[in-house]
């Protein structure tokens, strides 16, 4: 993923960085069967989130280096975005 993410990778990013989660958690949350918004599947498919730990199927969801690194780029575009100044529209009446 070299271009930005798409905005509901970086919601389920910022979802899974937030707290710990377990697996059963984001599947319930965030499963879906549309194709249009795998967000789960492509997350795991990129590399950005992994399964890990837990004893009897209670495994943890946690980003990855990788997953970390994009939500910290998008986080610091954000920021640079809303430090940019705005352009100001005047209407002018005749």
């Amino acid at each position: 993923m070299s271009a930005s993410p798409p905005l509901i990778m970086i919601q389920f990013l910022q979802w899974v960085a937030a707290r710990p989660r377990r697996r059963e958690e984001v599947l319930d949350a965030w499963q879906s069967s549309c194709p249009r918004f795998p967000v789960w599947e492509d997350a795991r498919a990129d590399g950005l989130v992994r399964q890990c730990g837990g004893d009897a199927g209670e495994h943890r969801v946690e980003l990855t280096e990788r997953g970390r690194a994009m939500l910290d780029r998008a986080r610091s575009r954000a920021a640079h975005t809303a430090s940019q100044p705005q352009a100001t529209v005047r209407i002018m009446k005749p």
